[in-house]
């Protein structure tokens, strides 16, 4: 069984606010978890339009009191903006409130501009063994007898599991040396997605904290009653996620008829790109193409992110999706 969790950026559509993306959240969550997904995860952004969920623990905290079982977690925190201490305290805290629920993803990048990124941290100064360091370091933390000298208060001792999260080789070696579960971007970063598994399978150290390797991947679903209807869907991801290649980040703007045959070859290519790890379509086409991407990674586990303009549609889709998950499951 391959468990389906899903992954939400809190959308701020074009007319909308941030005030209107948290109800959103909530209401997926809530649903999500009647539908038997796994986890929640939100992720953390800055300085974009379009992404509502920049102070990612303090969301994770609304989320997870506004649900009762489904996991909650950070997809990511992204860990050079932050010192580990400050995280081990809110991740502390979060599994003080909700035991036993709370996931904490780690990643790298800085979720932002260079510009957003120095306004967050006061300089950009970093080597690169800098995040594993800081990995380490959150992690001793959370250990029952730490080596530190400081405690994270609330934060010792509690077992609040950490992920590796990754788009390249790096995290995929991090993970695998730290004995750590892994979530890969494929959702918008599907290149080096085969050789990342790979790796990571291959040079797995089990720990403590897991035994064999477990591999989590990104995967857009854009799901609906027909593959017409699904195709107009897509389209406000697909000019959003074009906008911000192109250096224009926007809200999530509405779906656009016959987008796609506009755009010039070059954006048609990376559409075409980012969109490999992607269903898009009525349920028998979802299955299909879901059963497809399961069956060449052998996934243990898939975060469904589904960014659409209007709110029912994307409910809609969540709906769908776990349905063609329970139908691929009892076969």
């Amino acid at each position: 069984m391959t468990p389906f969790s899903i992954l939400d950026l809190s959308p701020i559509t074009e007319g909308s606010d941030a005030a209107t993306s948290f109800r959103h959240t909530l209401d997926i969550a809530q649903h999500g978890e009647r539908w038997g997904y796994n986890r929640y995860w939100m992720a953390e952004h800055h300085g974009m339009p379009g992404i509502a969920s920049a102070a990612t623990s303090i969301l994770i905290g609304h989320v997870a009191a506004g649900t009762s079982t489904i996991r909650v977690g950070a997809g990511g925190i992204m860990l050079p903006n932050h010192s580990p201490l400050v995280i081990a305290e809110q991740f502390g805290t979060l599994e003080s409130l909700f035991p036993g629920r709370i996931d904490l993803g780690l990643g790298r990048a800085p979720g932002s501009d260079q510009t957003t990124a120095r306004a967050l941290r006061r300089n950009l100064s970093s080597d690169a063994d800098e995040f594993p360091r800081d990995v380490v370091e959150l992690m001793d933390y959370f250990s029952a007898e730490p080596r530190q000298a400081v405690r994270a208060i609330p934060g010792t001792g509690l077992n609040v599991p950490i992920w590796i999260l990754g788009s390249s080789l790096f995290g995929a070696q991090l993970a695998a040396a730290l004995g750590l579960p892994y979530a890969f971007a494929s959702h918008f970063a599907p290149q080096q997605m085969m050789q990342a598994i790979q790796l990571y399978r291959s040079t797995f150290q089990p720990s403590e904290h897991l035994q064999k390797p477990y591999v989590m991947l990104g995967f857009n679903v854009f799901a609906a009653d027909t593959d017409d209807e699904a195709q107009f869907l897509a389209t406000s991801w697909q000019q959003s996620f074009v906008n911000l290649r192109s250096g224009r980040p926007s809200r999530l703007p509405p779906p656009v008829k016959g987008y796609l045959d506009q755009l010039g070859p070059q954006a048609q290519q990376l559409l075409d790109h980012v969109l490999s790890c992607s269903a898009i379509g009525a349920p028998d086409s979802v299955s299909s193409q879901l059963k497809a991407f399961l069956d060449k990674t052998g996934a243990d586990e898939l975060m469904i992110t589904s960014n659409m303009f209007d709110h029912a549609a994307r409910l809609r889709s969540y709906e769908i999706t776990a349905q063609v998950h329970q139908a691929l499951m009892s076969h």
